[in-house]
């Protein structure tokens, strides 16, 4: 499903009209970002929760050479669903 595959649906099951649901997908995209891009966690009951985590640097290698390479840490979102999801 795609982004507007997903506001057609929004739409549909929540009886709002495709803008209506745009702005609403949209408003919590940008919602979502922004809090952690401050480190902030966010939990939806029943659906899961967002948080960001560090990664360590580690040693990686390179596909096409084998070359031993140095990956540099960096802070990637997580995801954990929530039971009713699982």
């Amino acid at each position: 499903m795609n982004k507007s595959e997903l506001i057609d649906a929004m739409a549909a099951n929540a009886g709002l009209t495709k803008e209506t649901a745009r702005k609403a997908l949209d408003g919590f995209i940008n919602a979502t970002t922004e809090a952690l891009k401050n480190g902030d966690k966010i939990s939806i009951l029943g659906f899961g929760s967002f948080e960001t985590v560090e990664r360590k640097e580690r040693e990686g290698l390179n596909p096409s050479t084998k070359e031993k390479i140095i990956i540099p840490a960096k802070k990637v979102v997580k995801f954990k669903p929530g039971a009713n999801l699982k």
